[in-house]
C-alpha cells in the first residue's frame, strides 16, 4: 500500500518547522547562553584574581605595619633608656648635691658649736665673778 500524499506533507512539514526553530531558536539561545557562561567564567575568574591581589595587599599592609610597630617600639625603648641614663645622673647629681649640703652644715654646726664654747669659756670667769659677788654682796 502505498501511504497518503498528506502523510508526506506531514513529515515535509515536520522537518521544515524543526529547522526553522532550530536554526532561529534554539542555535541563536544556545550561543547566548554559551556568551553568558563565558561572561560567568571571566567575571570569576577576575573576582579571584582581585582577590588574590586583596589578599597581597592585605599581607604588605600588614607587614609594613608590624615593621612600623617594631621601629616605634625601638625608639620608645632607646628613649626610655635614655630617660633612666639621665634620672639616674639627676638622681647621682642630687644625692652630691645632698651629701655636700649634709657635709657643710655639719661643719657648720661643728664651727658654731666651737665659737659658743669658747664664748661661754671666755665669758664663764667674768659671769663666776658676778654671780660670787652678787651672792656675797661683794666684789671678787
Amino acid at each position: 500500500m502505498i501511504p497518503d500524499l498528506s502523510v508526506l506533507w506531514v513529515i515535509f512539514f515536520v522537518l521544515l518547522i524543526t529547522t526553522l526553530v532550530n536554526v532561529l531558536l534554539f542555535k541563536p539561545l544556545l550561543a547566548v547562553m554559551q556568551k553568558r557562561e563565558g561572561a560567568v567564567k571571566s567575571a570569576r575568574a577576575l573576582a579571584e584574581s582581585a582577590a588574590a591581589r586583596a589578599e597581597q595587599a592585605s599581607q604588605e599592609f600588614e607587614a609594613r605595619t608590624k615593621a612600623a610597630r617594631d621601629e616605634v617600639y625601638l625608639q620608645m625603648d632607646a628613649a626610655r633608656r635614655a630617660a633612666e641614663a639621665e634620672r639616674a645622673t639627676l638622681l647621682d647629681a642630687a644625692r652630691e648635691q645632698a651629701t655636700a649640703a649634709g657635709q657643710k652644715a655639719a661643719a657648720e654646726l661643728e664651727a658654731d658649736t666651737a665659737a659658743a664654747r669658747a664664748r661661754i669659756d671666755r665669758d664663764v670667769d667674768g659671769l663666776a665673778e658676778t654671780i660670787a659677788g652678787r651672792v656675797l654682796g661683794r666684789t671678787v
